[in-house]
């Protein structure tokens, strides 16, 4: 048995035994959980500064090269990174110290950004586009290793009961980094134009320094994870994922919704721009939706607390359905505003709470190639939403394009039922119960 097992089985049997000192004792606040807030606060800088870079990045790439195609070329071989890294990623975060992982990425994606800086600040320098396409190769590559570690390191300093807390905390910070993207970029840019990359370089810093300071181990058993190959860890995690059925459910349901909703914020965007929509309001339409994101984090922790995962799950696609059909009603500019904010209220609280529950029940040392596999619904997603909101658009015009939108998620709500195995979730102080036994990786007998 390995060394977290081992841990998980002695606390289920002090909750089992329901006496001695660990059994009765609620669990520490999570604000007084040291590794818990250093791990928050470099998790918050990063957020911030990726944001207020992302924002920059396109008035950059297009300010450089003089052309929107060169600027989309640029975007595309900037995601490639993390097309690249996302399966690799989860069997090295589980195969590599957490702790020294964060720490080493978060340092070359400083670097990256403090190079853009660097050439726009010195003398007989310039940033050029195989420059800037190469530094948001980078910063995604790694961003593809650093998403994963975070979650997996969540795992290993915060109880699974305040597991949901922790997820709704990061929806709330996640919210807070878009609404301060906007104002806080743009008047960056509009001192210099590099200054929004030295606010992510700085970011990244903050990581650095958080991380440094935990000293908490952030792995289960890492001998144990190394004596596999990495071909076949790869392989186990790909069959750990999809051989729970939870997992294949939420895998399937979650691309389908991310194409759905991403589709239609495209078909939004390029509707206003066609219709030459102030580029600020615009805007607002993104900080709306940072606003509903927002105000449902401040519920998500107590949505979680008292509603079963599946409940919420259909909370928010029926919400969301519900404002889409407003939007196809009302397909003008304040119309979508009003219903994109309400939209977003439950997400918060869906997206914790399913991360939380499936962080909870899986095994420390695979959580990092679980990680990694279900983020594969967003790049999965991330080229057929712009393709299908694009299209949809182009033949049929807003207002059917959303009616579009609208019945297929009402074909996800409905669909919903009739997955089994989300239902069966209960609350957060039933999910230690739900952990999954995976033999993990010995070392091969010697011949």
């Amino acid at each position: 048995m390995t060394t977290e097992r081992a841990a998980d089985a002695i606390r289920a049997a002090e909750r089992a035994a329901g006496g001695g000192a660990g059994a009765s004792a609620p669990p520490t606040s999570l604000w007084r959980n040291r590794p818990y807030r250093l791990l928050l606060t470099g998790a918050t800088a990063e957020d911030v500064g990726d944001a207020i870079g992302a924002l920059a990045v396109p008035l950059l790439a297009y300010a450089v090269t003089g052309s929107v195609v060169q600027a989309g070329l640029i975007a595309f071989v900037g995601r490639l990174g993390s097309m690249v890294m996302a399966l690799p990623a989860g069997v090295i975060v589980d195969r590599v110290d957490r702790r020294r992982l964060i720490i080493v990425g978060a340092a070359v994606a400083a670097a990256a950004w403090l190079s853009v800086v660097l050439a726009g600040l010195v003398d007989g320098l310039s940033v050029t586009g195989p420059h800037l396409a190469g530094v948001l190769f980078v910063s995604s590559a790694v961003g593809s290793l650093l998403d994963p570690a975070g979650t997996a390191a969540l795992h290993a300093v915060v109880p699974k009961e305040q597991l949901g807390q922790a997820m709704a905390v990061a929806q709330g910070r996640d919210a807070a980094a878009t609404l301060l993207s906007g104002p806080v970029g743009g008047l960056l840019y509009g001192i210099s134009s590099v200054l929004p990359f030295l606010v992510s370089a700085a970011g990244r810093l903050v990581v650095v320094v958080t991380t440094s300071m935990v000293r908490r181990p952030l792995n289960g058993d890492l001998a144990s994870a190394r004596a596999e190959h990495p071909l076949t860890s790869l392989r186990e995690g790909l069959r750990f994922v999809f051989g729970v059925p939870l997992f294949r459910s939420v895998l399937g349901l979650f691309i389908l919704v991310n194409v759905v909703v991403n589709g239609m914020m495209i078909a939004i965007n390029l509707h206003l721009v066609r219709d030459g929509t102030d580029p600020a309001l615009v805007g607002l339409v993104y900080t709306a939706v940072g606003v509903g994101v927002l105000a449902g984090s401040v519920l998500a922790g107590r949505l979680i607390r008292r509603v079963r995962v599946g409940a919420l799950t259909a909370l928010a696609l029926g919400a969301s359905a519900v404002a889409v059909i407003a939007m196809a009603v009302f397909p003008t500019y304040w119309g979508f505003v009003a219903a994109l904010t309400g939209m977003m209220l439950f997400a918060p609280a869906l997206n914790a709470g399913m991360l939380s529950y499936v962080t909870a029940i899986t095994p420390g040392s695979m959580q990092g190639r679980m990680s990694a596999t279900l983020g594969l619904t967003g790049l999965v997603a991330g080229p057929v939403a712009p393709l299908a909101g694009s299209l949809l658009l182009a033949e049929l015009g807003i207002a059917a394009a959303m009616w579009v939108f609208a019945a297929s998620l009402i074909v996800l709500f409905l669909a919903l039922f009739l997955v089994r195995p989300l239902w069966r979730v209960g609350l957060p102080d039933t999910w230690a119960a739900d952990v999954i036994e995976w033999p993990t990786a010995t070392p091969p007998s010697a011949t």
